[in-house]
């Protein structure tokens, strides 16, 4: 099974990078840019064939390691 994990930071703590690049992008033109916030992306690989326990397996890493949860929030989606 394969885990797509998605964390962001939180929509109310300050994005400095996400900050950045919209200015950058601004001065190259893209003036249409409403807002930028920046996170991880992370694939990973699961030894397992079950759905309940890649779940579980997922949501404790990302709680314990893949994302801070005072300042950042998560999402994944499994496949088999």
């Amino acid at each position: 099974m394969k885990a797509r994990i998605t964390v962001m930071p939180k929509r109310t703590v300050l994005d400095p990078q996400g900050k950045a690049v919209k200015h950058a992008l601004e001065s190259l033109g893209f003036r249409e840019v409403r807002d930028v916030r920046i996170g991880k992306f992370l694939e990973v690989d699961l030894d397992t064939g079950d759905m309940e326990t890649a779940r579980r397996l997922v949501d404790n890493a990302c709680q314990q390691l893949l994302s801070n949860p005072v300042i950042e929030e998560y999402r994944f989606e499994i496949t088999p």
